[in-house]
């Protein structure tokens, strides 16, 4: 097993490689070297799942079969939750057996399927109904459980009930009155022991530095220092007697997770989120969606003591339930990983893994939320002359037509609500590419309402800065030339920039559709020392590293997929035109 290199930065810049293992720990119940002679006492099922993302309805695949969906997922994990420890232990493992169920977070995610859930806090969210229906005995937070806002994920608390403790170990709630409820009555809590079959398990939960960067958890803090806090909570186990401890982290790319296991003392399984990734051996069965395995399952790095510690996460969206044993000496200690018996189970409808779906989660869950997408996918808003282009890596490194029309209707929404906001209409916009989630092209045709949702599924808001600092957006400009979730697509002006530039001396040339210039040849032309820019909330709040950190601005009542749909509708007619929003985009950023 090879590693892929580090991909988050903000992460994995305070943190020191690790040395991979292969083999330490796998093969059927094989001993670990530092209890090679010790005898099993306990056998710990691991099931895990994350990224969930709202995901409820079942997938087509590329065979033409279906698998995922939240009745079939509720389902398996019902029947490996029994399987866990009911019949012969199988062999290497212990007479005394038990399960123990985990979400490493991203519970839910802005989109259709969500808002199929409505906005009546009387109603149930029905991600919670599916989340409690599968039993979870513990969950951490990730970035997209913010989305909605931090009021939101306290209504998806309150709906999960207590059957599942959400544990948050670096995260801080007091400025967040609904949340600090949830602290106040148990539902959050910073540290957590799970009783198993009469055997004590601590929990860390960790969830990702960037957080602020890429949601909106408002007066949510974050403690960056992950290693020293899992290293703390775990002497504080080991010290009050608690000898199993496993970390579930939520850290955006599971090479985060490996390479945190070589700072710690203590863990003994490591379950991430974040990362989207399919761990996998040779043969084990896969979902057919063309997605291939990052890694092994498990992972098996090295801690700061040179012990191996077993990482698992799972692909995203109700596709796989994650199975892992672990088996335990008397004093605690890892002597073995079952690797006969530990991998990532698709929820199939076909093939030996298929899984009927669960009749309660179908009929209280699934068929209402297909009815609300269905109705969606019947509202024609518009009808496109051109293929609009929001595949994932184009609207996060270069000018689309898709990313056009986003950011033209931003601009639109800005200057419809700037009167009643009591602020100045906007002169530019400003859409950051890791916002446009369709990750496809949307052919020539019709578009739906359902299809707004695809493109634009975050709970973010338009926002307008009235008066910023000409400097300070110029930054902008600079932190939006760069490929990942924070390019910028953009409207009201045109710029000509060199990509290989360091961020700060990119920008050539820079023109306001009204022919003012702000850069000429690399240098500010002080025509202008503040400017109205439309964006999303998000943004504005220094989200994808944007430098706005401080400036002024209103949000308006307005979510960015509202304001796409009312452009369609309103400001276009309901025509898209290729003159307008020609293949490869009009030519508002240009490379030189």
């Amino acid at each position: 097993m090879t590693s892929r290199s580090l991909r988050r930065s903000a992460v994995v810049l305070t943190l020191a490689s690790t040395t991979l293992t292969t083999g330490l720990l796998a093969g059927t119940a094989s001993a670990a070297p530092q209890a090679a002679a010790s005898k099993v006492d306990f056998t710990l099922t691991i099931l895990h799942a994350n990224d969930l993302e709202s995901a409820l309805l079942p997938i087509t695949g590329t065979d033409g079969g279906t698998y995922g969906g939240a009745d079939r997922f509720v389902e398996l994990v019902q029947q490996q939750q029994a399987a866990a420890v009911t019949g012969k232990p199988g062999a290497g493992q212990a007479g005394k057996r038990g399960v123990l169920t985990i979400s490493a977070g991203d519970n839910f995610l802005p989109g259709a399927q969500l808002a199929a859930s409505g906005t009546d806090a009387a109603q149930p969210v029905l991600d919670a109904t599916a989340f409690t229906a599968a039993g979870f005995d513990v969950s951490i937070l990730g970035n997209h459980d913010f989305d909605q806002n931090p009021d939101y994920l306290a209504r998806w608390l309150e709906d999960i009930g207590s059957g599942t403790t959400v544990v948050s170990g670096n995260l801080g709630f007091a400025a967040e009155p609904a949340l600090l409820a949830q602290v106040q009555d148990g539902t959050i809590v910073s540290t957590h022991v799970e009783k198993v079959k009469g055997e004590r398990i601590g929990i860390i939960g960790l969830t990702t530095p960037e957080l602020p960067r890429l949601t909106s958890s408002r007066g949510v803090t974050v403690d960056p220092a992950l290693a020293r806090i899992a290293n703390a909570q775990a002497a504080a186990y080991a010290a009050a007697g608690v000898d199993k401890v496993v970390l579930v982290s939520h850290l955006q790319d599971i090479d985060n997770e490996v390479a945190l296991a070589g700072q710690l003392r203590g863990v003994d399984v490591i379950v991430g989120g974040g990362g989207h990734e399919l761990l996998a051996d040779a043969g084990d069965p896969l979902v057919p969606n063309g997605v291939t395995p990052a890694g092994t399952y498990p992972l098996t790095p090295t801690d700061a003591d040179g012990k191996v510690v077993p990482v698992v996460t799972t692909a995203a969206t109700y596709t796989y339930v994650g199975r892992l044993v672990v088996n335990f000496d008397a004093k605690g200690v890892v002597t073995s990983v079952d690797d006969a018996a530990s991998r990532p189970i698709p929820v199939a409808a076909q093939g030996p893994d298929a899984v009927a779906p669960d009749a309660a989660v179908n009929a209280q869950v699934v068929e209402p939320v297909q009815e609300y997408v269905s109705s969606l996918a019947e509202q024609v808003v518009a009808t496109s002359e051109v293929p609009l282009n929001g595949l994932r890596n184009d609207v996060r490194g270069r000018e689309t037509n898709l990313g056009d029309l986003v950011a033209d209707s931003l601009l639109a929404a800005g200057r419809r609500e700037a009167a009643a906001a009591g602020v100045t209409p906007p002169v530019v916009a400003i859409q950051n590419g890791g916002g446009i989630r369709n990750a496809s092209v949307l052919p020539a045709g019709p578009l739906s309402a359902l299809d707004t949702y695809t493109v634009l599924p975050f709970a973010n808001f338009v926002a307008v800065a009235p008066a910023m600092p000409v400097s300070q957006f110029l930054a902008g400009v600079e932190r939006g030339l760069t490929p990942d979730g924070g390019f910028a697509q953009v409207a009201g002006y045109r710029v000509t920039y060199r990509a290989a530039q360091p961020v700060g001396s990119r920008i050539v040339d820079l023109t306001l559709d009204d022919g003012t210039k702000l850069v000429t040849n690399g240098v500010p032309t002080g025509a202008l020392s503040t400017i109205s820019v439309a964006t999303n909330d998000f943004t504005l709040r220094g989200g994808d590293g944007y430098p706005f950190d401080g400036v002024a601005f209103s949000v308006l009542p307005v979510t960015y997929q509202q304001a796409l749909q009312t452009y369609l509708t309103v400001d276009l007619g309901g025509r898209v035109t290729a003159a307008d929003y020609p293949v490869g985009g009009e030519g508002r950023i240009r490379a030189v």
